[in-house]
Formats: structure tokens, sequence, C-alpha cells
């Protein structure tokens, strides 16, 4: 899905008495000690001391390796390298489980899945938590500067805003087909998992004319600094981004389009390859423990799967009180789930090369 920032707020992880970091002891586990477990994740995507402390706590040794997409992700395991666990996104888990690549999970040796809060339980690419645990989840919306984009027109224009010429030399797409064909679909009124060739042809039409009319920068990770610089007034931005860029500019808003958006998730899975599936249960436990998932989440800045610490990050004395891109909106029948069509997928590739050549 995408290459994420680790996103230190202040300088340094905020620490409460409700939870936090590596200063406090950690309890022992025995029955791995020497042991090794394989971890594939996005990059920077984890907490300061979530491995360390995973190391101290059972003995062992972590061997991470970061991937800076799906595709990336899925050319290695089809190529036989081997991991414990991946971070793969809601589509890709699909596609993983169609193709029998990965292995189910023995849910009674994840007793923290309790944990998980209600938006990202049951989730239709995967009913039941079979294959697969969520990790970070959110949406994807628009950051705009409030200054110079009223609060009312971008939420009664959504995402037919970046055609608006007012704003012309002022956005910022995000450089990747699937997302930006979600803005388009979804403007258009159309599921953005549709296999429809009309509808597929219209949102074509409707990218170009913003790569003609609107002169947008075409950008991924680097939207982050450059919002909170408030180089251009409004971007396509995932939650978890959008999250640090307003603790950092006040004057930067977020908006989820009332045409709906991809709610998305990264999930942890064991392949069906690993070697130590015994360790890899015992770390996707360890993730949802409530001291992982908040130095997580404080770390990277995205929604935690953990319920008790999403709502804390969102209360009054968490790091993310009254920011409105945190907490992902949830229930929303115009929201939808990416889902694996291999056929929709390269359409979709052959289509954006086009819309940012013309």
């Amino acid at each position: 899905m995408k290459k994420l920032i680790a996103l230190l707020l202040s300088g340094a992880l905020i620490l409460t008495g409700c939870g936090g970091s590596g200063s406090e002891s950690v309890e022992k586990v025995e029955g791995f000690e020497g042991q090794t477990l394989k971890f594939y994740n996005w990059g920077e995507y984890i907490g300061e001391d979530v491995i360390s402390n995973f190391e101290d706590m059972y003995g062992v040794t972590v061997v991470s390796e970061y991937f800076d997409s799906n595709e990336m992700m899925y050319t290695k395991l089809s190529a036989g390298d081997v991991y414990d666990v991946l971070v793969p996104s809601d589509y890709m888990i699909e596609r993983l489980i169609k193709e029998d690549m990965l292995q189910p999970l023995d849910l009674s040796k994840i007793p923290n899945i309790a944990n998980l809060t209600e938006g990202v339980r049951n989730l239709d690419y995967d009913p039941g938590n079979t294959y697969s645990v969520p990790y970070f989840w959110g949406t994807v919306g628009l950051v705009y500067n409030k200054k110079n984009v009223p609060t009312e027109e971008i939420e009664a224009e959504g995402y037919s805003i970046l055609k608006n010429t007012k704003y012309k030399g002022s956005i910022y797409l995000y450089d990747s087909e699937r997302d930006s064909f979600m803005t388009a679909f979804k403007a258009l009124g159309y599921s953005m998992n549709t296999d429809n060739e009309d509808e597929i042809n219209e949102a074509y039409k409707w990218l170009s004319e913003i790569n003609e009319t609107m002169e947008p920068a075409y950008v991924t990770d680097e939207v982050i600094d450059s919002m909170i610089n408030a180089n251009k007034d409004i971007a396509v931005v995932y939650s978890g981004d959008a999250a640090f860029i307003l603790s950092e500019n006040p004057d930067i808003g977020f908006c989820e389009p009332k045409e709906g958006s991809n709610l998305w998730s990264d999930a942890m899975v064991i392949p069906k390859n690993a070697e130590n599936p015994e360790l890899a249960h015992e770390f996707i436990n360890y993730i949802l423990s409530y001291e992982a998932s908040l130095d997580n989440s404080q770390t990277v800045g995205y929604a935690s799967s953990n319920d008790e610490v999403l709502k804390y990050l969102s209360s009054e004395d968490g790091l993310y009180y009254q920011n409105e891109a945190y907490l992902p909106r949830t229930g929303y029948d115009k929201d939808e789930i990416f889902h694996d069509n291999e056929v929709l997928r390269k359409k979709l590739s052959e289509l954006w090369i086009k819309v940012k050549s013309e």
C-alpha cells in the first residue's frame, strides 16, 4: 500500500502512565530462547521499542526486512523467500488466501485478538480473522490549508474540489493508481472495485482532466512535510499521515469526503512456508498487547487496531486528542475495502501511466 515514515512528535516518543516504552521491566517468557523470527514489514512501520522488547521478553532474535509495496512483498514470497510474519494490505491478503500462500491462524494462541477494535473485526477480505489480524487501519481523505480552503467548501465539493480551478497548481495527488482511481470512482458515484469498462474509462477521463487543467504534483511520502509546510492547499493523503500533519500544523484540516473512501487495513499473516509458526503466533499476540500497540501507534501515527489504545490516544490525555484524522470513519455505507481483481489491477496501472504522461 505505502512506505510510511516513523514520526516522533516533539522529537521524542511521548510516554504516559498508561503505557509505553522500553524503560519498563520486561516479563520473561520461557520456551523460545535462542529462536529466530523473520519479520517482513513496511519500512518505518513499527514502534521504537517493539522489536527489542519482544526479543528481551522471549530471548529470541527478530530479523526484520522491509518492503515498499504489496507487489514487492508478493514477488519475494512467490520466489520462495521465507518469513514467519508478514504485514500485507487487505486486497493482497485476499490474493494470498486465493493462492493458498497463507496458513490459517490458531486463534487460541492469540488471546489478545479480544483487544481488536470493532472497526477491524470480521472484515470481508478475511471473515472471522481466519488468516489475518489487523495491525493498522485507516481511510484516505483530503488534507487542506484552512487559511485558503474553506471547510464548508471542501465538505460540500468532496473529491470534485480537485477539479476546482481556483486551486490550480496547488494540489498534490498520491502517486498510486488504486488511490487516485478511487477518488475518481467515488466522485462519479461508482464502486472503487468496479470492473465496468465504461465506468473505468469515465474515471480515466476524470483524472486526465485534472492532469490537463490543474497542474497537480504527484507525490508519495514527501506529501507529509510538504503539507506541514503548507506548500500547497489540498492533498490526497492516508489518514495516519494526515493525523501527523494536523498535529504539526493547526492550520491544516482533514476531510473524509461524503462520496466515500477506501477503508483499508494492513494485517499480520503467517505464510504457509513459515519456519517458526509457533513463535509467529506469539509475536502476533504480543503486537496486539496494549504496550506494543501504544508504542506502534504513537511512533507511526496510524490508527491502532487495539481498542483501548485507540480510545486512549484520541482521549483528552492522548496524543491525538481532537485530531480529526486519527480515528477512522466507521459504519459509512459508501466506504469500501479494496478487493483483489487482477484484470482491474492491470487496467488501472496502464491507464494511470497514460494519465500522468498526457
